[in-house]
């Protein structure tokens, strides 16, 4: 009899069990916008990049400002690269997006449709990512201290946006930090050089 009893016992155990409500599967919690500086968002459309062509080389990197990000601190949750392919002969623009805001590209790494690539092109001249060894965030120090922090002062949301080419006359990487919403209406452009970090020039 003890036996049976038990055995009753395990069994409306397990009954009981089997009998609770589901509970309801935890919603995933959405993520915040990332905000990272220029070598970043680079190296994940650089790795895009190659596997679009081994020979793929940048000419061009730049951040975009939104919602999410201002540009403070050299840092964007948007940045676009252009690459250039010579075995190929074309060019291919890539967006890296680590924001799920309204006025952004969609979460991650996308590419455009290939262009055709031409040498003598000034704006697509080619460089090694090798040279670029300071990051926007100190391209962003530099521009601080010759002007910057006096317009941001007066324009505390002024974005703040950042492009990286070849200035083929020169020799040079350089960052160019501007502080307006274009480049042709900026309230300030500093030419800062990418591989060493040093302030060259006030652009007009």
């Amino acid at each position: 009899m003890k036996i049976l009893g038990l055995a009753i016992l395990g069994l409306l155990m397990l009954v009981g069990c089997e009998s609770e409500p589901a509970k309801p599967a935890e919603k995933p919690q959405p993520k915040g916008p990332e905000m990272v500086a220029g070598r970043t968002g680079f190296q994940k459309m650089y790795i895009s990049a190659r596997g679009w062509a081994r020979d793929a080389q940048p000419f061009r990197l730049e951040s975009q400002y939104n919602a999410d990000s201002k540009g403070r601190d050299g840092k964007s949750a948007i940045w676009r690269a252009g690459f250039a392919a010579p075995s190929r002969g074309g060019v291919k623009r890539y967006t890296w997006s680590g924001t799920d805001a309204s006025d952004a590209p969609s979460r991650g790494v996308s590419s455009g449709t290939e262009d055709t690539y031409s040498p003598n092109n000034s704006s697509t001249q080619i460089f090694d990512s090798a040279f670029l060894k300071v990051d926007s965030d100190k391209a962003f120090e530099v521009g601080q201290k010759h002007g910057g922090d006096k317009v941001l002062e007066k324009n505390p949301d002024l974005p703040v946006f950042y492009v990286l080419d070849w200035n083929h006359a020169t020799n040079e990487l350089i960052w160019h930090v501007i502080y307006g919403n274009d480049r042709n209406d900026a309230k300030l452009r500093v030419a800062v050089n990418a591989s060493n970090g040093d302030f060259l020039r006030i652009e007009k």
